[in-house]
């Protein structure tokens, strides 16, 4: 019995250490493993969420692109016919309806976002626990989890909002101190990047904090973001490169989307090119929402929280009871440990 005790200790160790020590190519091969080893889910939940969240973003690029251009041709017309007032009365009405659609898809791409984001967060860590699970159960927690998911990105982006902000008055008195100069305009660029680099900063906190509103009961909001900067220390780098390297994948196929198919006016070639950037895009979308739990997980391992997975199992059963059963089972969420001693690991290993 003490054999198959320290085996299994010393397999939780190597695992464990393993996670710690993942690197880019580490963090990749495990969220492609994660992918295709479930590949039904994954698949119910793109069809589900992510497709429909990749069109939307297709489809409103057309949207706007008409809809731009309508406004443009009828201001030309009228001002050519030297009629102000009903050009005037025009343009107000294509604004309004112009905002309305863009408000309305906003809010439709919100949601799908953080259903999405959900969904795979928790079917990631099912996977991590060895979790049994089905799309129908996906389906009943959901519900129950993006509320908290919500009010963290609405914290995310009030700070991105106040961080914008500071650029700004940062860029307006850069104009009235410095302006145009040779100088000014290096000090212009050093400005640009490191606002850049405060975004993209930003940004990945906001991912993690996605993340913790999902699997810590307690962190979302500001709290999540907290936790997600702490946790992010130490990985900074290489959880940079992961997001900027997706962020340019995804912007390589909006200008392929854009310069092929929006301005094309060839059916054929618009589905030839149309149909794989929508593909791609899909799969974009499911890969960086695998890799971000994949990486709070490596964050937590890095940070010597150790990861208690029949804790973990219990906490993500709970969401299937109801509220007073919840708040009785409350004491397993995951929450930050210290990485045990083995004597003090010896009771998970019994159960």
């Amino acid at each position: 019995m003490e054999d198959h005790v320290s085996r299994v200790l010393t397999k939780m160790d190597s695992e464990e250490e393993r996670i710690r020590n993942l690197g880019f190519l580490g963090i990749f091969k495990d969220s492609f493993k994660i992918i295709f080893s479930w590949k039904k889910i994954f698949t119910q939940i793109t069809l589900s969420f992510i497709l429909p969240l990749s069109i939307l973003f297709l489809v409103q690029i057309h949207v706007s692109d008409y809809l731009e251009g309508r406004i443009q041709f009828a201001r030309y017309g009228l001002y050519h016919r030297g009629d102000e007032k009903r050009m005037d009365e025009y343009l107000s009405s294509e604004r309004l309806e112009y905002w309305l659609i863009k408000i309305a898809y906003l809010v439709f791409l919100l949601v799908l976002s953080l259903l999405s984001t959900s969904a795979v967060v928790y079917t990631v860590a099912c996977n991590y626990t060895g979790k049994p699970i089905t799309f129908k159960k996906i389906m009943s927690v959901v519900p129950k989890v993006w509320k908290r998911v919500a009010i963290t990105f609405i914290w995310s982006f009030l700070i991105h909002l106040a961080y914008s902000l500071c650029f700004l008055g940062a860029t307006v008195m850069w104009a009235m101190l410095i302006g145009f100069s040779s100088v000014g305009i290096a000090i212009w660029y050093v400005l640009l990047i490191l606002f850049f680099i405060g975004f993209v900063y930003l940004s990945i906190i906001w991912q993690l904090a996605s993340v913790v509103s999902v699997l810590e009961e307690e962190n979302y909001g500001i709290k999540a973001m907290v936790k997600g900067k702490n946790l992010i220390e130490g990985k900074r780098r290489v959880t940079s490169f992961i997001f900027v390297l997706l962020v340019l994948f995804y912007y390589g196929i909006m200008i392929v989307y854009q310069m092929f198919v929006v301005y094309s006016w060839n059916l054929a070639f618009d589905l030839i090119v149309g149909i794989p950037c929508l593909i791609l895009l899909t799969f974009l979308f499911l890969f960086g929402l695998v890799i971000q739990t994949v990486i709070y997980f490596v964050c937590k391992s890095y940070h010597c929280e150790s990861i208690d997975r029949p804790a973990l199992a219990n906490h993500l059963e709970a969401y299937f009871q109801s509220d007073p059963q919840r708040e009785a089972t409350r004491d397993v969420q995951l929450e930050q440990v210290q990485i045990a001693t083995k004597d003090a690991r010896l009771d998970q290993v019994y159960v």
